[in-house]
């Protein structure tokens, strides 16, 4: 990858679009509405804690590739948006997460069968936007996404035991839950503004989610807690192994492998043992590992767009790479 003085602040990225977002919000909020007073609390609330974007982002970039916006990739955006939003809800369910951002979740603040109903309601109400459009082939690139991200959980909950997770289980759970909506948000924009150049999107879009969703298991080992300045080590305290620890575990001494495996038989694990084992996964180089498999997925990112036009959204693009592995959360 090209050198970079500072890691792109997102808000730059989306800088061309950024009214097309605006527009995102306003079309996410129409397609979501109901006369139905529970599910729009629920509705309000989500609307709060949504993210920022970067996916909706991808579409309307994508869309903008060869120099001029066009119908319905803002509609597409929110559906994507959408989706990504459903599988969140469903996830914390799945793992009785409390916190989500910072921020409640629908599980903690309601019940764990609000959760699924509502994560049900975002997906129906995402598939009845888009067959208005009456394109089949949106259809079936979110209907292929929604599958994969879906076999990927199911995948995820069937591991038995988790220390015996490989790398290749690793990276088929991520293409399936990350890289799958990713790679369908840049495709679904490629459709609407770019369509010769729907495959090498899609590749980019595929890439990015891999490096995405390495570097985000990464900040979990080293983004400091702004309370006790330490790493956060959410993903320990709920038992997941990510690409850190595969590659450390071999590594290890029996002392440390036992203390792994204390902290994955204990319900509520301590600061201290998190602290124990991030400590070792980062002396055994499974960080410096980590960071070199998101840095070879960004790298065949960046490939997947040589030779695309140039202009603001191939631009917005790249720099979207270095702030996928580099952000700081």
């Amino acid at each position: 990858m090209s050198a970079r003085t500072a890691v792109p602040h997102l808000s730059d990225i989306q800088g061309p679009i950024r009214a097309r977002l605006d527009t995102v919000v306003d079309e996410i909020r129409r397609i979501v509405v109901s006369d139905f007073a529970p599910v729009e609390t629920v509705n309000e609330y989500l609307m709060k804690i949504r993210g920022k974007l970067f996916r909706p982002g991808l579409v309307l970039l994508c869309d903008e590739l060869n120099g001029t916006p066009t119908p319905h990739a803002e509609t597409l955006a929110a559906i994507i948006e959408l989706v990504h939003l459903a599988t969140l809800v469903h996830d914390d369910a799945v793992d009785h997460s409390v916190l989500r951002r910072g921020m409640p979740t629908v599980n903690a603040l309601w019940s764990h069968q609000v959760a699924i109903i509502m994560g049900d309601y975002l997906y129906s109400r995402s598939i009845t936007e888009i067959t208005r459009l009456r394109n089949l082939e949106y259809i079936q690139v979110i209907a292929d996404a929604a599958n994969a991200m879906t076999v990927g959980e199911m995948r995820q909950l069937s591991s038995h035991d988790a220390l015996e997770f490989s790398e290749t289980d690793y990276n088929r759970l991520i293409e399936a839950k990350t890289a799958s909506l990713m790679a369908a948000a840049c495709e679904l924009g490629a459709l609407t503004g770019a369509p010769e150049h729907r495959d090498r999107l899609r590749t980019f879009g595929h890439e990015l989610g891999m490096a995405f969703q390495v570097a985000d298991d990464l900040l979990d080992y080293t983004a400091d807690s702004a309370v006790t300045g330490k790493p956060t080590g959410l993903d320990l305290r709920e038992h997941k192994v990510t690409l850190p620890l595969i590659h450390a575990l071999p590594l290890f001494s029996a002392e440390e492998r036992a203390r792994v495996e204390a902290l994955f038989a204990d319900p509520e694990p301590s600061d201290e043992a998190i602290a124990g084992v991030v400590r070792a996964v980062r002396e055994r180089g499974g960080l410096d590992f980590a960071h070199g498999r998101a840095m070879e997925y960004a790298q065949r990112a960046e490939q997947a767009l040589e030779g695309l036009p140039q202009g603001p959204a191939l631009e917005a693009l790249r720099a979207g790479i270095v702030y996928a592995i580099e952000r700081r959360r």
